[in-house]
């Protein structure tokens, strides 16, 4: 198992290169730049993490372009998942980490609706939320609706949490030489404990996407 031990300005040139020419031509021309100084340092990291975060899988380097209009054939970052909640990526802009779940299905989308008008639940995750927003960390999710969901009070005091339609915690770092050093994984380790909060709270009212409306 490889140490990790940050990711080297190899890295950054490669990714500042790949936004300039993104290219099958480039990509393989600078391979082993990629294997070497971008993938293989990902890998160490998410070999250092899974003892206490679960195992982790780095994503394809290739774009899903079938239905996309950008037709650029390759991702100008490399990202990753810990099967035990958590998402790294590393681009020329430096560091970003996230956790909990960009985009709720439709059952867990209800799920979810009915925890945050909860008294007991609802309350819960409002505190979360103010508590990892203290700590300068973002919340976001792939769409936030502009008014309350239909069925549900406009007055509600948790209004602004049912407009979410996915819930994650979000912290980026520009680039800098520490990124050059094991600082990285410290930070990644810091986030993902101080977001743990919010996968716990996921996993005990959203669930899984397969998972059954009564569950």
């Amino acid at each position: 198992m490889a140490t990790f031990k940050g990711w080297s300005e190899d890295c950054q040139r490669f990714f500042i290169g790949f936004e300039l020419d993104n290219s099958k031509k480039y990509f393989e021309a600078n391979r082993r730049t990629y294997e070497d100084s971008v993938k293989g340092p990902m890998v160490a990291l998410l070999e250092s993490l899974e003892p206490d975060f679960g195992s982790g899988k780095v994503f394809r380097a290739n774009r899903d372009i079938r239905f996309s209009k950008d037709k650029s054939p390759y991702k100008t970052a490399i990202g990753a998942t810990l099967a035990g909640g958590g998402y790294v990526q590393f681009s020329a802009k430096g560091l970003a980490t996230a956790s909990g779940t960009y985009i709720f299905a439709s059952g867990q989308l209800d799920r979810y609706r009915r925890a945050v008008v909860d008294d007991s639940s609802g309350a819960k995750l409002a505190g979360t939320v103010a508590v990892l927003r203290e700590a300068g960390l973002e919340i976001s999710a792939h769409d936030v609706l502009k008014t309350c969901p239909k069925g549900y009070p406009k007055d509600h005091p948790r209004v602004d949490l049912l407009r979410y339609k996915g819930l994650i915690v979000w912290k980026d770092w520009q680039a800098d030489a520490w990124l050059g050093t094991n600082e990285a994984r410290k930070r990644v380790v810091g986030f993902l404990r101080t977001s743990a909060p919010l996968n716990e709270w996921l996993a005990a009212h959203v669930g899984s996407a397969d998972a059954s409306a009564d569950a």
